[in-house]
Protein backbone atom coordinates (compact mmCIF):
# COMPACT_ATOMS: atom_id res chain seq x y z
CA UNK A 1 0.00 0.00 0.00
CA UNK A 2 1.43 3.60 -1.04
CA UNK A 3 1.17 6.11 1.71
CA UNK A 4 1.94 9.52 -0.26
CA UNK A 5 2.15 10.20 -3.85
CA UNK A 6 2.56 6.67 -4.52
CA UNK A 7 5.29 5.82 -2.34
CA UNK A 8 6.00 4.05 0.52
CA UNK A 9 7.44 6.48 2.89
CA UNK A 10 7.64 4.33 5.77
CA UNK A 11 9.84 1.87 4.38
CA UNK A 12 11.96 4.60 3.85
CA UNK A 13 12.04 5.75 7.31
CA UNK A 14 12.65 1.94 8.31
CA UNK A 15 15.66 1.69 6.13
CA UNK A 16 16.96 4.96 7.68
CA UNK A 17 16.68 4.11 10.79
CA UNK A 18 18.52 0.61 10.24
CA UNK A 19 21.23 2.76 8.49
CA UNK A 20 21.95 4.93 11.51
CA UNK A 21 22.04 1.94 13.59
CA UNK A 22 24.65 0.63 11.81
CA UNK A 23 26.17 4.49 11.61
CA UNK A 24 26.24 4.29 15.77
CA UNK A 25 27.81 0.78 15.87
CA UNK A 26 30.33 2.19 13.89
CA UNK A 27 31.09 5.06 15.85
CA UNK A 28 32.20 3.17 18.55
CA UNK A 29 34.91 1.59 17.23
CA UNK A 30 37.11 4.87 17.60
CA UNK A 31 36.54 4.09 21.89
CA UNK A 32 39.53 1.28 21.66
CA UNK A 33 42.09 4.29 20.42
CA UNK A 34 40.55 6.92 22.41
CA UNK A 35 40.99 4.37 26.02
CA UNK A 36 44.41 3.37 24.25
CA UNK A 37 45.36 6.48 24.24
CA UNK A 38 43.81 7.95 27.60
CA UNK A 39 41.83 11.04 25.85
CA UNK A 40 38.89 12.31 27.80
CA UNK A 41 36.46 12.60 24.44
CA UNK A 42 35.96 8.58 24.63
CA UNK A 43 32.25 9.85 26.22
CA UNK A 44 31.69 12.06 22.97
CA UNK A 45 31.89 8.92 20.88
CA UNK A 46 30.04 6.69 23.22
CA UNK A 47 27.60 9.33 23.35
CA UNK A 48 26.88 10.11 20.22
CA UNK A 49 27.23 6.10 19.00
CA UNK A 50 24.33 5.37 21.65
CA UNK A 51 22.28 8.64 20.30
CA UNK A 52 22.49 7.43 16.60
CA UNK A 53 21.48 3.81 17.95
CA UNK A 54 18.68 4.96 19.26
CA UNK A 55 17.18 7.07 16.81
CA UNK A 56 17.67 4.06 14.38
CA UNK A 57 16.07 1.81 16.49
CA UNK A 58 13.36 4.29 17.36
CA UNK A 59 12.36 4.77 13.69
CA UNK A 60 12.86 0.93 12.81
CA UNK A 61 11.09 -0.11 15.35
CA UNK A 62 7.72 2.60 14.89
CA UNK A 63 8.06 0.92 11.11
CA UNK A 64 8.26 -2.65 11.74
CA UNK A 65 5.07 -3.67 10.95
CA UNK A 66 4.27 -1.86 7.95
CA UNK A 67 4.72 -2.88 4.23
CA UNK A 68 8.23 -3.40 3.10
CA UNK A 69 8.36 -3.74 -0.70
CA UNK A 70 10.88 -1.00 -1.66
CA UNK A 71 10.48 0.63 -5.28
CA UNK A 72 12.00 2.84 -7.64
CA UNK A 73 10.64 6.08 -6.29
CA UNK A 74 11.94 4.90 -2.17
CA UNK A 75 15.01 3.52 -3.63
CA UNK A 76 15.98 6.70 -5.13
CA UNK A 77 14.87 8.84 -1.72
CA UNK A 78 16.46 6.14 0.40
CA UNK A 79 19.86 6.79 -1.21
CA UNK A 80 19.71 10.48 -1.17
CA UNK A 81 18.04 11.25 2.16
CA UNK A 82 20.31 9.21 3.98
CA UNK A 83 23.76 10.39 2.70
CA UNK A 84 22.12 13.37 4.50
CA UNK A 85 20.74 11.63 7.38
CA UNK A 86 23.86 10.26 8.93
CA UNK A 87 25.96 13.12 7.68
CA UNK A 88 23.68 14.97 10.65
CA UNK A 89 24.16 12.21 13.32
CA UNK A 90 27.88 12.04 11.97
CA UNK A 91 28.66 15.76 12.95
CA UNK A 92 27.94 14.13 16.85
CA UNK A 93 31.51 13.04 17.76
CA UNK A 94 32.96 16.30 16.20
CA UNK A 95 30.14 18.70 18.04
CA UNK A 96 30.46 16.69 21.62
CA UNK A 97 34.05 16.56 21.90
CA UNK A 98 34.44 20.17 20.33
CA UNK A 99 37.26 18.99 18.09
CA UNK A 100 34.85 20.78 15.32
CA UNK A 101 32.13 23.21 17.53
CA UNK A 102 30.26 24.50 14.58
CA UNK A 103 27.48 22.80 13.12
CA UNK A 104 28.41 24.04 9.87
CA UNK A 105 32.05 23.20 9.71
CA UNK A 106 31.40 19.76 11.14
CA UNK A 107 28.58 19.08 8.55
CA UNK A 108 31.03 19.89 5.99
CA UNK A 109 33.79 17.46 7.44
CA UNK A 110 31.49 14.89 7.59
CA UNK A 111 29.90 15.06 4.30
CA UNK A 112 33.64 15.30 3.23
CA UNK A 113 34.06 11.75 4.70
CA UNK A 114 31.02 9.96 3.69
CA UNK A 115 30.88 11.19 -0.16
CA UNK A 116 34.85 10.36 0.07
CA UNK A 117 36.11 13.68 -0.91
CA UNK A 118 38.65 14.53 1.77
CA UNK A 119 37.88 18.70 1.47
CA UNK A 120 38.83 19.51 5.16
CA UNK A 121 38.08 22.59 7.03
CA UNK A 122 41.01 21.65 9.75
CA UNK A 123 43.94 23.31 10.36
CA UNK A 124 45.64 21.32 12.78
CA UNK A 125 44.84 17.79 12.08
CA UNK A 126 47.27 16.24 14.31
CA UNK A 127 45.68 17.95 17.66
CA UNK A 128 42.06 16.65 17.49
CA UNK A 129 41.97 13.23 19.36
CA UNK A 130 42.96 9.93 18.09
CA UNK A 131 39.21 8.67 18.52
CA UNK A 132 37.89 11.67 16.74
CA UNK A 133 40.29 11.44 14.01
CA UNK A 134 39.49 7.63 13.92
CA UNK A 135 35.87 8.57 13.37
CA UNK A 136 36.46 10.72 10.83
CA UNK A 137 38.89 8.19 8.91
CA UNK A 138 36.14 5.88 9.46
CA UNK A 139 33.10 7.63 7.79
CA UNK A 140 35.31 7.44 4.42
CA UNK A 141 35.50 4.00 4.71
CA UNK A 142 31.79 3.59 5.35
CA UNK A 143 31.15 6.06 2.31
CA UNK A 144 33.96 4.14 -0.06
CA UNK A 145 32.28 1.40 -1.25
CA UNK A 146 28.67 3.22 -0.27
CA UNK A 147 26.94 2.47 3.25
CA UNK A 148 23.64 1.61 0.57
CA UNK A 149 25.53 -1.34 -1.06
CA UNK A 150 26.54 -2.58 2.44
CA UNK A 151 22.67 -2.70 3.84
CA UNK A 152 21.55 -4.27 0.71
CA UNK A 153 24.14 -7.67 1.54
CA UNK A 154 21.70 -6.82 5.19
CA UNK A 155 18.94 -6.02 4.33
CA UNK A 156 17.39 -9.70 4.37
CA UNK A 157 17.48 -9.42 8.11
CA UNK A 158 14.48 -6.69 7.84
CA UNK A 159 12.81 -8.60 5.00
CA UNK A 160 13.44 -6.05 2.70
CA UNK A 161 14.91 -6.51 -1.17
CA UNK A 162 17.48 -4.13 -2.13
CA UNK A 163 17.75 -4.30 -5.97
CA UNK A 164 16.26 -0.75 -6.00
CA UNK A 165 18.93 0.57 -3.82
CA UNK A 166 21.95 -1.28 -5.32
CA UNK A 167 20.38 0.65 -8.77
CA UNK A 168 19.67 3.65 -7.10
CA UNK A 169 23.42 3.54 -5.22
CA UNK A 170 25.27 2.73 -8.59
CA UNK A 171 23.77 4.79 -11.27
CA UNK A 172 26.48 3.81 -13.38
CA UNK A 173 26.41 3.11 -17.52
CA UNK A 174 26.80 -0.54 -16.42
CA UNK A 175 25.70 -2.26 -13.36
CA UNK A 176 27.49 -5.79 -13.48
CA UNK A 177 26.34 -8.39 -10.80
CA UNK A 178 28.36 -10.72 -9.58
CA UNK A 179 25.60 -13.32 -8.90
CA UNK A 180 21.84 -13.18 -9.76
CA UNK A 181 21.00 -12.30 -6.11
CA UNK A 182 21.93 -8.92 -5.48
CA UNK A 183 22.27 -9.30 -2.18
CA UNK A 184 24.99 -12.35 -3.02
CA UNK A 185 26.23 -9.32 -5.40
CA UNK A 186 26.65 -6.48 -2.78
CA UNK A 187 28.27 -9.42 -0.20
CA UNK A 188 30.84 -10.01 -2.65
CA UNK A 189 31.50 -6.42 -3.31
CA UNK A 190 31.87 -5.93 0.29
CA UNK A 191 34.01 -9.15 0.86
CA UNK A 192 37.02 -7.62 -1.74
CA UNK A 193 36.54 -3.90 -0.32
CA UNK A 194 37.49 -5.75 3.04
CA UNK A 195 40.28 -8.06 2.03
CA UNK A 196 41.99 -4.84 0.43
CA UNK A 197 41.67 -2.87 3.42
CA UNK A 198 43.37 -6.15 5.69
CA UNK A 199 45.91 -6.37 3.10
CA UNK A 200 46.94 -3.03 3.09
CA UNK A 201 46.90 -2.39 6.60
CA UNK A 202 49.35 -4.95 6.85
CA UNK A 203 51.86 -3.65 4.35
CA UNK A 204 51.82 -0.12 5.69
CA UNK A 205 52.48 -1.97 9.27
CA UNK A 206 55.28 -3.33 7.78
CA UNK A 207 56.60 -0.26 6.52
CA UNK A 208 56.66 0.93 10.04
CA UNK A 209 53.33 2.69 10.49
CA UNK A 210 51.64 1.75 14.21
CA UNK A 211 48.15 0.42 13.97
CA UNK A 212 46.15 3.80 13.96
CA UNK A 213 47.65 4.90 11.27
CA UNK A 214 47.54 2.78 9.08
CA UNK A 215 44.10 1.75 9.69
CA UNK A 216 43.30 5.55 8.94
CA UNK A 217 45.38 5.66 5.95
CA UNK A 218 44.09 2.17 4.40
CA UNK A 219 40.60 3.61 5.21
CA UNK A 220 41.40 7.08 2.94
CA UNK A 221 42.88 4.85 0.25
CA UNK A 222 40.69 1.89 -0.30
CA UNK A 223 37.57 4.04 0.02
CA UNK A 224 39.78 6.95 -2.63
CA UNK A 225 39.12 8.94 0.38
CA UNK A 226 42.32 11.25 1.41
CA UNK A 227 41.83 12.27 4.34
CA UNK A 228 44.80 11.65 6.73
CA UNK A 229 45.44 12.20 10.18
CA UNK A 230 48.79 14.01 9.40
CA UNK A 231 49.08 17.36 8.71
CA UNK A 232 51.20 16.61 5.91
CA UNK A 233 49.31 13.87 4.52
CA UNK A 234 52.17 11.65 2.71
CA UNK A 235 54.48 13.33 2.74
CA UNK A 236 56.45 12.30 5.64
CA UNK A 237 56.44 8.95 4.87
CA UNK A 238 58.78 6.47 3.42
CA UNK A 239 58.75 5.61 -0.66
CA UNK A 240 57.72 2.14 0.36
CA UNK A 241 54.45 3.58 2.24
CA UNK A 242 53.97 5.71 -1.16
CA UNK A 243 54.57 2.95 -2.91
CA UNK A 244 52.37 0.67 -1.38
CA UNK A 245 49.58 3.39 -1.09
CA UNK A 246 50.10 4.14 -4.92
CA UNK A 247 49.10 0.09 -5.52
CA UNK A 248 45.98 0.54 -3.45
CA UNK A 249 44.99 3.66 -4.99
CA UNK A 250 44.95 2.06 -8.24
CA UNK A 251 43.12 -0.71 -6.80
CA UNK A 252 40.24 1.38 -5.25
CA UNK A 253 39.94 3.14 -8.62
CA UNK A 254 39.41 -0.01 -11.11
CA UNK A 255 36.49 -1.42 -11.37
CA UNK A 256 35.70 -3.95 -8.13
CA UNK A 257 34.21 -6.75 -10.72
CA UNK A 258 37.35 -6.98 -12.29
CA UNK A 259 38.55 -7.58 -9.09
CA UNK A 260 36.60 -10.70 -8.52
CA UNK A 261 37.76 -11.67 -11.74
CA UNK A 262 41.36 -11.46 -10.88
CA UNK A 263 40.78 -13.10 -7.74
CA UNK A 264 39.45 -15.69 -9.70
CA UNK A 265 42.31 -16.17 -11.92
CA UNK A 266 40.61 -14.79 -15.13
CA UNK A 267 43.28 -12.06 -15.69
CA UNK A 268 42.48 -12.61 -19.68
CA UNK A 269 38.69 -10.87 -19.02
CA UNK A 270 40.70 -7.64 -16.77
CA UNK A 271 42.68 -6.79 -19.75
CA UNK A 272 40.06 -7.28 -22.35
CA UNK A 273 38.20 -4.48 -20.53
CA UNK A 274 38.94 -1.52 -22.45
CA UNK A 275 38.26 1.05 -19.82
CA UNK A 276 40.78 -0.59 -17.77
CA UNK A 277 43.55 -0.62 -20.12
CA UNK A 278 42.53 3.38 -21.04
CA UNK A 279 42.34 3.97 -17.28
CA UNK A 280 46.14 2.62 -17.09
CA UNK A 281 47.02 3.97 -20.08
CA UNK A 282 46.21 7.37 -19.33
CA UNK A 283 48.05 7.28 -15.16
CA UNK A 284 51.24 6.19 -17.43
CA UNK A 285 50.92 9.04 -19.81
CA UNK A 286 50.36 11.24 -17.09
CA UNK A 287 53.17 10.07 -15.15
CA UNK A 288 55.72 9.83 -18.09
CA UNK A 289 54.78 13.87 -19.04
CA UNK A 290 55.26 15.25 -15.36
CA UNK A 291 57.91 12.87 -14.54
CA UNK A 292 60.01 14.52 -17.67
CA UNK A 293 58.77 18.37 -16.52
CA UNK A 294 59.79 17.60 -13.33
CA UNK A 295 63.14 16.51 -13.77
CA UNK A 296 64.06 18.72 -16.30
CA UNK A 297 62.70 21.94 -14.14
CA UNK A 298 63.46 20.85 -10.46
CA UNK A 299 66.84 21.24 -8.75
CA UNK A 300 67.88 18.76 -6.88
CA UNK A 301 64.96 15.83 -7.86
CA UNK A 302 66.52 12.64 -8.57
CA UNK A 303 64.50 10.89 -11.52
CA UNK A 304 62.84 8.54 -8.95
CA UNK A 305 61.75 11.36 -6.85
CA UNK A 306 60.18 12.79 -10.12
CA UNK A 307 58.86 9.51 -10.65
CA UNK A 308 57.57 8.54 -7.44
CA UNK A 309 56.36 12.28 -6.72
CA UNK A 310 54.42 12.34 -10.52
CA UNK A 311 53.16 8.51 -10.19
CA UNK A 312 51.82 9.39 -6.95
CA UNK A 313 49.96 12.83 -7.59
CA UNK A 314 48.87 11.45 -11.03
CA UNK A 315 47.00 8.25 -9.35
CA UNK A 316 45.57 10.60 -6.63
CA UNK A 317 43.84 12.76 -8.75
CA UNK A 318 42.37 10.63 -11.16
CA UNK A 319 41.98 8.03 -8.62
CA UNK A 320 39.86 11.13 -6.61
CA UNK A 321 41.55 10.04 -3.48
CA UNK A 322 43.48 13.38 -2.49
CA UNK A 323 46.52 12.28 -0.96
CA UNK A 324 49.52 14.65 -1.49
CA UNK A 325 52.95 14.34 -1.28
CA UNK A 326 54.31 17.53 -2.71
CA UNK A 327 52.78 20.35 -3.56
CA UNK A 328 51.95 20.53 -7.07
CA UNK A 329 51.02 23.90 -7.00
CA UNK A 330 55.15 24.38 -6.92
CA UNK A 331 55.65 22.80 -9.98
CA UNK A 332 55.38 24.13 -13.26
CA UNK A 333 52.13 25.71 -14.41
CA UNK A 334 51.71 23.36 -16.92
CA UNK A 335 52.32 20.18 -14.47
CA UNK A 336 49.62 21.73 -12.18
CA UNK A 337 46.93 22.97 -14.93
CA UNK A 338 47.62 18.80 -16.03
CA UNK A 339 46.49 17.71 -13.06
CA UNK A 340 43.69 19.93 -13.13
CA UNK A 341 42.49 18.53 -16.37
CA UNK A 342 43.08 15.38 -14.41
CA UNK A 343 40.40 15.79 -11.64
CA UNK A 344 37.69 15.39 -14.38
CA UNK A 345 38.27 11.93 -15.25
CA UNK A 346 37.71 10.09 -12.22
CA UNK A 347 38.10 6.25 -11.65
CA UNK A 348 36.55 3.73 -13.13
CA UNK A 349 32.59 3.04 -13.61
CA UNK A 350 32.41 0.63 -10.24
CA UNK A 351 35.33 1.42 -8.34
CA UNK A 352 35.16 3.52 -5.08
CA UNK A 353 36.52 6.94 -7.10
CA UNK A 354 34.42 9.65 -7.97
CA UNK A 355 34.36 12.12 -10.85
CA UNK A 356 32.60 11.92 -13.99
CA UNK A 357 34.23 8.02 -14.55
CA UNK A 358 37.00 6.48 -17.40
CA UNK A 359 34.11 4.83 -18.91
CA UNK A 360 32.02 7.72 -19.59
CA UNK A 361 35.35 9.94 -20.69
CA UNK A 362 36.17 6.48 -23.61
CA UNK A 363 32.38 6.76 -24.44
CA UNK A 364 32.42 10.32 -25.40
CA UNK A 365 35.63 9.92 -27.13
CA UNK A 366 34.70 7.36 -28.90
CA UNK A 367 31.38 9.02 -30.36
CA UNK A 368 33.60 12.03 -31.03
CA UNK A 369 35.62 10.22 -33.73
CA UNK A 370 32.99 8.08 -34.68
CA UNK A 371 30.61 11.22 -35.47
CA UNK A 372 33.51 12.43 -38.27
CA UNK A 373 32.89 9.07 -39.86
CA UNK A 374 29.56 9.43 -39.97
CA UNK A 375 29.65 13.12 -41.67
CA UNK A 376 31.58 11.50 -44.09
CA UNK A 377 29.26 8.51 -44.75
CA UNK A 378 25.76 9.94 -43.64
CA UNK A 379 24.18 7.00 -44.41
CA UNK A 380 26.37 4.43 -42.71
CA UNK A 381 25.04 3.19 -39.72
CA UNK A 382 28.47 3.50 -37.26
CA UNK A 383 27.85 2.34 -33.62
CA UNK A 384 29.86 2.79 -30.81
CA UNK A 385 31.30 -0.21 -29.19
CA UNK A 386 32.80 -0.95 -26.01
CA UNK A 387 34.75 -4.65 -25.67
CA UNK A 388 33.87 -6.00 -28.72
CA UNK A 389 30.10 -4.89 -28.41
CA UNK A 390 27.02 -2.34 -29.70
CA UNK A 391 26.73 0.55 -26.98
CA UNK A 392 23.39 1.80 -27.44
CA UNK A 393 22.06 4.69 -28.77
CA UNK A 394 20.20 5.27 -25.45
CA UNK A 395 23.26 4.63 -23.39
CA UNK A 396 25.38 7.84 -25.37
CA UNK A 397 22.59 10.19 -24.97
CA UNK A 398 22.52 9.41 -20.67
CA UNK A 399 26.56 9.89 -21.35
CA UNK A 400 25.86 13.23 -23.06
CA UNK A 401 23.59 14.22 -20.62
CA UNK A 402 25.51 13.61 -17.60
CA UNK A 403 28.74 14.91 -19.11
CA UNK A 404 26.30 18.29 -19.70
CA UNK A 405 25.44 18.50 -16.59
CA UNK A 406 28.34 17.71 -14.30
CA UNK A 407 30.29 21.01 -16.64
CA UNK A 408 27.16 22.59 -15.67
CA UNK A 409 27.19 21.62 -11.67
CA UNK A 410 30.95 22.66 -12.00
CA UNK A 411 30.04 26.31 -13.76
CA UNK A 412 27.20 26.60 -11.52
CA UNK A 413 29.79 26.14 -8.16
CA UNK A 414 32.54 28.19 -9.78
CA UNK A 415 30.24 31.15 -10.11
CA UNK A 416 28.56 31.03 -6.78
CA UNK A 417 32.22 30.65 -5.10
CA UNK A 418 33.14 33.64 -6.89
CA UNK A 419 30.02 35.59 -5.82
CA UNK A 420 30.58 35.06 -2.12
CA UNK A 421 34.61 36.22 -2.40
CA UNK A 422 37.06 33.60 -3.51
CA UNK A 423 39.01 34.76 -6.47
CA UNK A 424 38.58 32.88 -9.66
CA UNK A 425 41.84 30.30 -9.47
CA UNK A 426 40.12 28.89 -5.56
CA UNK A 427 36.42 29.19 -6.96
CA UNK A 428 37.21 26.90 -10.23
CA UNK A 429 39.45 25.06 -7.77
CA UNK A 430 36.86 24.60 -4.99
CA UNK A 431 34.69 23.69 -7.12
CA UNK A 432 35.92 20.65 -9.45
CA UNK A 433 37.68 19.50 -6.22
CA UNK A 434 34.47 19.01 -4.19
CA UNK A 435 32.23 17.89 -7.62
CA UNK A 436 34.80 15.14 -8.38
CA UNK A 437 35.12 14.08 -4.58
CA UNK A 438 38.91 14.61 -4.60
CA UNK A 439 39.61 17.22 -2.00
CA UNK A 440 42.27 19.31 -2.70
CA UNK A 441 42.35 21.46 -5.55
CA UNK A 442 44.15 24.95 -6.67
CA UNK A 443 44.36 28.57 -5.83
CA UNK A 444 43.60 28.72 -2.17
CA UNK A 445 42.08 25.04 -1.58
CA UNK A 446 45.35 23.64 -2.82
CA UNK A 447 47.14 20.68 -1.46
CA UNK A 448 48.55 22.41 1.38
CA UNK A 449 45.34 24.30 2.16
CA UNK A 450 41.98 23.59 3.48
CA UNK A 451 38.28 25.03 2.89
CA UNK A 452 38.32 26.62 6.65
CA UNK A 453 38.27 29.97 5.32
CA UNK A 454 35.39 29.41 3.03
CA UNK A 455 32.10 31.62 4.08
CA UNK A 456 29.18 29.15 5.73
CA UNK A 457 27.17 29.93 2.55
CA UNK A 458 30.00 28.55 0.68
CA UNK A 459 30.36 25.31 2.62
CA UNK A 460 26.75 24.42 2.36
CA UNK A 461 26.81 24.85 -1.61
CA UNK A 462 29.97 23.04 -1.50
CA UNK A 463 28.58 20.00 0.39
CA UNK A 464 25.54 20.07 -1.95
CA UNK A 465 28.73 19.49 -4.53
CA UNK A 466 29.78 16.77 -2.85
CA UNK A 467 26.66 14.81 -2.60
CA UNK A 468 25.53 15.00 -6.19
CA UNK A 469 29.17 14.03 -7.29
CA UNK A 470 28.87 11.24 -5.01
CA UNK A 471 25.56 10.19 -5.85
CA UNK A 472 26.60 10.81 -9.66
CA UNK A 473 23.96 13.75 -10.27
CA UNK A 474 20.65 11.93 -11.55
CA UNK A 475 19.82 10.11 -8.23
CA UNK A 476 19.88 13.40 -6.39
CA UNK A 477 18.15 15.29 -9.16
CA UNK A 478 15.68 13.34 -9.68
CA UNK A 479 13.71 14.28 -6.86
CA UNK A 480 13.73 17.98 -8.38
CA UNK A 481 11.64 16.62 -11.15
CA UNK A 482 7.71 17.30 -10.36
CA UNK A 483 7.06 13.81 -12.72
CA UNK A 484 9.17 11.93 -10.05
CA UNK A 485 6.62 12.76 -6.91
CA UNK A 486 3.32 12.51 -9.26
CA UNK A 487 1.47 9.23 -8.72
Amino acid sequence: MKDWKGINYKVIIRVIGFLLVIEGIFMLTGLPFSLYYCEGECFSLLYSGLITMFAGGLLWFSTRKHPKNIGKKEGYVIVSVSWIVISLFGTLPFLFSGAIPNFTNAFFETMSGFTTTGATILTDIESLPKGILFWRSMTQWIGGMGIIVFTVALLPILGIGGMQLYTAEMPGVTKDKLHPRITATAKRLWGIYVLFTVLETVLLMFGGMNLFNALCHTFGTVATGGFSPNNLSIATFSPYIQYVIIVFMILAGTNFTLHYFALHGRFRKVWQSEEFRYFIYLILAGTLIITLALTFSKDGMTFEQAFRSSFFQVVSIITTTGFITDNYLNWPGIVWFLLFLMMFVGGMAGSTGGGIKVLRQLLLLKNSLLELKRLIHPQAIIPVRMNGKVVSQDIIFKVMAFFLIYISFFIFGSIVMSLIGLDVSSAVGASAATLGNIGPGIGMVGPEDNYNFIPYSGKWVLSFLMLVGRLELFTVLILFSPAFWKK
